[in-house]
């Protein structure tokens, strides 16, 4: 909502193994912006490639600048029936662990079959939020979009055997 960005300190592990639970089912390298009007489209393509499987919810950026604006529009144009959620309201944008968080938050979600509800969310914004806990009936598939401080973008399709 670009109200300003809340840094935070933080870390996170995952362990993977051949035959868990979750599969990363295509990872995206992204790309990096250096002029603002350059992010939309590179969050676009990487929505568009992550999402040519059925995706049920998105874990979003989010983290307090320019960037949102384009995050919506992105999310908004490519996955527009997805589910989103952003913890940054709520943990802060702990730069190296951000993106792991993510990981562990799409994991979570796909795990217990629910969102938890976004801090401060505004409910005029034309996306599924997640505004109150969400039951995620069947779901199977999440993109986690990681949108860095340094400009930069990258995605990944975690799915849950």
């Amino acid at each position: 909502q670009q109200r300003g960005m809340i840094l935070s300190e933080g870390a996170g592990a995952i362990v993977l193994a051949r035959d868990g639970p979750f599969t990363i089912e295509c990872a995206h390298p992204g790309g990096y912006f250096a002029k603002r009007a350059e992010a939309g489209e590179i969050l676009k393509r990487i929505l568009r490639d992550l999402s040519r499987s059925e995706v049920d919810l998105v874990i979003a950026s989010a983290n307090g600048t320019f960037v949102d604006q384009a995050e919506y529009r992105a999310l908004k144009a490519v996955v527009s029936n997805a589910f989103v959620y952003t913890a940054k309201p709520a943990l802060g944008e702990s730069v190296g662990a951000a993106g792991l968080w993510q990981v562990i938050l799409a994991a979570q979600a796909l795990r217990s079959a629910e969102l938890p509800p976004v801090l401060h969310a505004d409910p005029a914004i034309a996306l599924q939020l997640s505004l109150s806990r969400k039951p995620l009936v069947e779901a199977r598939r999440a993109i986690v979009l990681s949108c860095g401080v340094n400009q930069q973008a990258a995605g990944l399709r975690l799915a849950i055997r």
